[in-house]
């Protein structure tokens, strides 16, 4: 499930909540009362990497875009088109 982010229009409190995407959003807030609870937009936190996960099983060839080749494939690709 979800983590989503509330802030308080009222009293400016953050709150997060753990809730199913069929959840209604919540609107009270839990320290003033009011019902002015806003949901805020944020990006997760996370990037799956390493061996044994989609850019390792089932890319082939040059399309992977492993976090150890990255750094080394402009300077092959630049050096070739010299």
């Amino acid at each position: 499930m979800p983590i989503y982010e509330y802030q308080c229009g009222s009293c400016g409190e953050a709150k997060e909540a753990i809730q199913k995407f069929s959840d209604a959003p919540l609107t009270d807030c839990e320290s003033c009362g009011e019902p002015e609870l806003k949901k805020l937009l944020s990006a997760p936190a996370f990037r799956l990497k390493g061996g044994g996960w989609y850019e390792t099983d089932f890319k082939g060839g040059k399309k992977k875009n492993l976090s150890s080749s990255d750094s080394q494939a402009p300077a092959a690709s630049s050096s070739s088109s010299d």
